[in-house]
């Protein structure tokens, strides 16, 4: 069990590729962690076919899973509320949407429920780790034209540091049937690549794994998927941590206070702002460089500090990286410019720390500039919402 939750922390990360020509993704993902209880609950859903009707089908099924385990309801209960409510296809006798709920507690026990998805995968100590299931039949409603009984598979293990959980769609392990080298799909060739890819790299991050076993789904199928595909990974590991600090202290004396808060701090270190990073380089005694080699027109360039790991300007830049975090999150992450390098730096992160200067910039007070450049502390309260809601990170929000 996990007997010190503040020093391991679970990171959830998905990608999803849609049927090729389709626009809309018949799979859906959807997940919760509860900052205050630290519970985690993720939940994949596959509507039958593919497009809006099957995308209406597994949001319907994935936001019931998650709602009912939000508010604790037993697990078979949830089930059964979820396979009474869906109908059945007529012609092929089959629900129309599966799931996979992954729901883990603040001491590490997790439980799932498995209902017609592809096996969920345990990985531990770098090899499929045997999970032991439980087979529960639930009898569908008596009012329902097909009465047939339902089978759901029931896990419940404790989690160790370093365990991997590895969720997909059918989209993963169909993918690339009809092709000579796999003529009935990858199947169970998704293990050995995801063992492969952990022997390789044996700290990748939950968000990296999941969208490399998607992308070689894509192409197994010559990158015209067949189906929707959707994979989710949650990896148990001590918090990677990150500091973004910006703004200069409204009191002076507190530079110094500024600067050994940088210094001192245990993970990745980024500095946003003109005037704070001349804070810094100025009580640390360290030189700023400024990078010419990938400017961006609409962003300023970024600097070089020893033992900083990216000096930005301030609120242009995180204005920006506003913005696209308020998106869903990108196709192609690897685009040019500041505010993605800390977007990228930002998705690999656990734990966000934000220490904000409250000193006023004359600057940001010129009426001649657009009205979305809001002041500071605005600007660093939407980041701080954005990344807890949306992106599901710890943030730590210091004003000083």
């Amino acid at each position: 069990m996990l007997a010190n939750t503040k020093k391991l922390f679970i990171e959830v990360g998905s990608f999803q590729q849609n049927k090729f020509g389709n626009s809309v993704c018949g799979d859906s993902v959807l997940m919760h962690k509860s900052i205050e209880e630290n519970r985690t609950i993720a939940v994949v859903s596959d509507g039958l076919g593919s497009g809006v009707k099957a995308n209406v089908l597994s949001t319907m099924t994935a936001s019931m899973a998650l709602n009912f385990r939000i508010r604790r309801e037993p697990i078979v209960r949830t089930a059964k509320i979820i396979m009474d409510t869906l109908p059945i296809d007529s012609v092929r006798n089959i629900s129309y949407a599966t799931f996979t709920i992954i729901d883990i507690e603040s001491d590490g026990n997790a439980k799932f429920v498995e209902y017609d998805n592809p096996q969920l995968l345990m990985i531990r100590d770098g090899s499929i780790h045997e999970l032991k299931k439980e087979e529960f039949r639930i009898s569908r409603d008596e009012t329902q034209k097909d009465s047939n009984d339902r089978m759901i598979m029931l896990s419940d293990i404790d989690l160790q540091k370093e365990d991997r959980l590895i969720c997909f769609s059918d989209g993963v392990t169909q993918s690339g049937i009809g092709n000579m080298e796999m003529p009935f799909g990858w199947g169970s060739g998704v293990n050995d690549f995801i063992v492969e890819t952990l022997k390789e790299d044996p700290y990748i991050s939950a968000r990296e794994l999941s969208r490399k076993i998607v992308k070689q789904s894509e192409f197994n199928d010559i990158f015209k998927p067949k189906d929707d595909t959707s994979c989710v990974v949650l990896y148990v590991r001590e918090p990677r941590k990150l500091l973004i600090c910006t703004g200069p202290p409204f009191k002076e004396d507190n530079d110094k206070y500024l600067a050994e808060i940088v210094k001192n701090y245990k993970g990745k270190k980024i500095v946003c702002g003109g005037t704070t990073s001349k804070i810094v380089s100025r009580e640390l005694n360290l030189e700023i460089e400024v990078d010419l080699k990938d400017v961006v027109s609409s962003i300023p360039p970024v600097s070089r500090m020893k033992g900083i790991d990216l000096v930005t300007e301030g609120i242009i830049t995180l204005g920006s990286l506003s913005e696209i975090l308020e998106r869903e999150l990108p196709y192609n992450i690897d685009q040019k410019g500041a505010d993605w390098d800390i977007y990228r730096m930002i998705l690999d992160a656990d734990v966000i720390d934000i220490v904000a200067g409250t000193k006023i910039n004359i600057a940001h007070q010129d009426p001649t500039l657009p009205v979305e450049l809001e002041i500071r502390r605005n600007v660093v309260k939407k980041l701080a919402q954005l990344l807890e809601k949306q992106y599901m990170k710890s943030v730590n929000l210091k004003f000083i």
